[in-house]
Order: structure tokens, then C-alpha cells, then sequence
């Protein structure tokens, strides 16, 4: 732990900590988990689960060391394919449905997109490509708090030293400004679109040879995340139905003068690494590959990584109903509370559409294997 190591040094004293408020995690008046049965999930018995078998291996990639999982991940890698009776039968042989509550007792919440960009870009800084892409600057430290305080095992604080004291790390109006940056992966061409890319958490970088290189997330520098949306909504200058990603990027055109201020009412800043050749999608924080339209990012406060969780919702800006088992495979700034995900989308334009219009209400249930109680990882 950076704590630990800085109590080591005899040079100086242990610096204090200097940060915000530690706000302990609200106690829930309802508990998020209720027993549930297979005939609540709309469209259980005829849903396609090959799909989501699929994203179900790469789960158990990261969870077959885990006691409550490691009989399931062996059963299931030891069968070939089968018919969707067969993998119905699997999961409702291994696995307890419970549905998903929020703290005052409701069901639904808020189910949102998103996908893998491309942006265009260069190693070095041309006329066209002006705006850094960062990795992970080398004073930026992430504090544990969970060996003293065991209630706050998902709360990581980001800061860095200045003397004897450990602060908050630089926010986004300061790091644009050039402080506290790390080495530069890339250089992108347009502002907003790297804006994004922070929020999406990984994307493609496509060079002048036509080559693409996959970056992803890498860290964070500890400021809470602030819809822009929510602010031009706000400042009058969209409306509700106009605050999606297409929407906001098409203001940002018409009004290039206003888009910094307005990206800096966002203070959290994403860094990136650049990932390893021959992947076929970004790595969720789970570890493993996400898969189109079947992973979701959850907030790991309440779903497990890893777990399948049965989605029901509908389709960006309409009511047809939209009903998959999912996979926990990914975490998000935006995604906090108990009903709430992000729907991956995939890769390219299509995906991003259909992301920047979603904005659904939906229902939840996370499946837990039998013989284990329903908890958090």
C-alpha cells in the first residue's frame, strides 16, 4: 500500500492526508438482493443464450479460482456448445435468480450505452493532431483505506505528495494546462472526441498507415465524474432530448469557442495504456475481452464482476423490448447504484449511435450459484 510505503521512509515523516472527506457508503433501508424465480425473467424460456454462453466462458476466465465457481467454470468448459435448452438447463441447474433492488425498494433503474470509438490519430504532434492522449503520469497515487476501514474496501483515493502532504490530484482544467501530465500515447485531432473516449474507457487509434492500436483505461485522477449533458441542459443551451453523445457534438461544432469551459465542469480525467496486439475487443475491468451487446459495466458496490445478470429493457429511444442474460464484466465513473448499467454496444459508428441514444429504464437480476449467498466480490 502507498501508505504503508511512505510510513517506511526515513527521511520525512508519514505526509498527511490531505483529501476530501471519506463519506462511509450509505447504508441501504432495503437489502439490494430478493429472491426471485426463473418465471420473472420475461422471455426466459425462449431467449437465444448462445450469445451469452459465449461471454459466460470469458467471465469464468477471471472466476474459476473463486470457491462458489470453480465446479461451474469446470462444468461448463468441459461441454461443447449446445441448443438452447441444454445451456437453460445449466443455468438453472447452478445458479439462484435474485432481482436487483435499489435502497428505497424500487426495481428500476437507469440502463445506458456505450461502445469502442475510433479516433484518428499520430505518435507525434502535427497541425492536424494537437491534443494528448495520456498515459498514467508517474506521481499520481491510488490510497487503499480498506486495511483500516474494511467497510470502504471499493473506495480508492487518488492524490499525489506536495512536501509532506498527500493532496488531490491535479483536475482536468489543471492537466489541460500541462500539469501533472504523464507521457503522451497519441495525438488526436479533435477535442470532444477524446472527451469521450474518456468516457467510453477504450477505443482504436487509426495511424496514417491504416494501422489501429487499441488503447484502454489505465487510471483516474480521483475527481467525481459531471455530465456535460446535464450542464448544457442546464445552461439552456439543449434540451433533454437533445443531451445525447451525437447531440453534444454537434454543439461542440457549432460553438468551439464554449467547448473547454465546458468540458472542465467535468473534472475527472481518464489516462490510457496502449493494449496488446491481436485483441478482439477492450478489456472490462473484469480482465477479460468484452463481448458485443452481452457484457454490461456494473457498479461493483452491489453486482459482482464476473456474475450473469439478466437484463430487461428496451431498445434506444423506443419500447420494444430488449431481454438478455448479460455479463458483469466491466465498471464505469458514471455507473453508480444498484439498478444501473452500461450497455456495451460494440465497435464503430453503429455501436455508437445506438450507445450515445440509450438511455433506458430497465429491470435487474443477477443469477449468484446455488449454495452461495448473495453478495459482493
Amino acid at each position: 500500500m502507498m501508505l504503508s510505503f511512505l510510513a517506511g521512509c526515513n527521511v520525512v515523516p508519514k505526509p498527511a492526508i490531505s483529501m476530501p472527506p471519506v463519506v462511509p457508503p450509505a447504508v441501504m433501508s432495503v437489502a439490494p438482493f430478493s429472491l426471485s424465480k426463473w418465471e420473472m425473467l420475461p422471455e426466459w424460456q425462449t431467449l437465444d443464450l448462445q450469445p451469452s454462453w459465449q461471454a459466460f466462458l470469458q467471465s469464468c476466465q477471471a472466476l474459476k479460482k473463486k470457491p462458489d465457481w470453480q465446479s461451474i467454470c469446470v462444468r461448463a468448459n468441459g461441454i461443447a456448445m449446445k441448443d438452447n435448452d441444454a445451456l437453460r438447463v445449466f443455468f438453472e441447474e447452478f445458479f439462484t435468480p435474485y432481482q436487483v433492488l435499489n435502497p428505497d425498494g424500487t426495481s428500476q433503474g437507469l440502463i445506458t450505452g456505450y461502445y469502442e470509438p475510433k479516433l484518428m490519430g499520430s505518435r507525434v504532434k502535427t497541425a492536424r493532431f494537437s491534443y494528448p492522449l495520456y498515459a498514467a503520469p508517474d506521481d499520481l497515487l491510488t490510497i487503499d483505506l480498506s486495511e483500516i476501514y474494511p467497510q470502504l474496501k471499493d473506495l480508492r483515493l487518488r492524490g499525489r505528495v506536495e512536501g509532506r502532504r498527500v493532496i488531490p490530484y491535479f483536475s482536468r482544467a489543471q492537466i489541460d494546462t500541462g500539469k501533472g501530465v504523464g507521457r503522451v500515447l497519441f495525438w488526436v485531432e479533435n477535442a470532444v472526441d477524446l472527451f469521450f473516449l474518456q468516457i467510453q474507457g477504450s477505443g482504436r487509434i487509426e495511424l496514417a498507415d491504416g494501422r489501429q492500436v487499441m488503447v484502454g483505461y489505465a487510471d483516474q485522477n480521483g475527481h467525481p465524474y459531471v455530465s456535460i449533458g446535464k450542464k448544457l441542459i442546464e445552461m439552456g443551451e439543449l434540451k433533454a432530448e437533445q443531451a445525447s453523445m451525437q447531440g453534444i457534438k454537434h454543439w461542440a461544432q457549432i460553438n468551439p469557442a464554449k467547448l473547454t469551459p465546458l468540458l472542465e465542469n467535468n473534472p475527472s480525467y481518464v489516462f490510457f495504456r496502449e493494449l496488446p496486439e491481436g485483441l478482439s475487443a477492450p478489456l472490462g475491468a473484469l480482465g477479460v475481452p468484452l463481448t458485443n451487446a452481452y457484457s454490461i459495466a456494473i457498479d461493483p458496490r452491489t453486482i459482482p464482476l464476473g456474475a450473469p445478470v439478466f437484463l430487461s429493457t428496451t431498445y434506444p429511444n423506443t419500447s420494444e423490448p430488449l431481454n438478455r442474460l448479460m455479463l458483469a464484466q466491466d465498471t464505469g465513473g458514471a455507473i453508480k447504484g444498484a439498478v444501473r448499467a452500461d450497455f456495451f454496444w460494440g465497435f464503430g459508428d453503429q455501436a455508437g449511435i445506438q450507445a450515445g441514444r440509450m438511455k433506458q429504464r430497465g429491470l435487474m437480476w443477477v443469477l449468484f450459484p446455488k449454495g452461495a449467498q448473495p453478495a459482493v466480490n
